[in-house]
């Protein structure tokens, strides 16, 4: 079955960390340019989902509760035909993510979709 979204295992031992810090955590990819473009990890229920977020998928994380991803509206349509895997990179990310007080900040590398994950996950295409 093809998923939208996935993560790296230097991504998965920080949610754990994270989770063991702050309790469950979610994931909101926005659409803005610079840290807003960045996937923000957020205390779950703390940042508010609305009627035009995306729920991309659960990423699975051994050892804790499964991690909601979420992508605004407007931002999925660019991204609809990419999956996107949340790394984790030295640095210093935006101060309203869970790991910027670590030296580190998520990251989302994309590759497309093939043709056959595409239609399970979007549709046959249309010419």
């Amino acid at each position: 079955m093809a998923e939208r979204v996935g993560l790296t295992p230097a991504a998965a031992e920080l949610l754990r960390r994270l989770v063991s810090l702050h309790g469950q955590v979610m994931f909101h990819q926005s659409g803005g340019c610079r840290d807003g473009s960045a996937p923000m990890c957020y205390p779950a229920g703390e940042f508010r989902t609305g009627a035009s977020d995306v729920h991309l998928g659960d990423l699975s994380v051994e050892g804790i509760d499964d991690v909601p991803v979420w992508m605004s509206g407007p931002q999925f349509e660019y991204w609809k035909h990419t999956h996107l895997t949340i790394d984790v990179v030295p640095g210093r990310g935006s101060g309203f993510s869970l790991e910027a007080p670590e030296g580190v900040r998520f990251l989302v590398r994309s590759r497309l979709f093939s043709d056959a994950e595409s239609a399970e996950l979007n549709g046959p295409a249309t010419r």
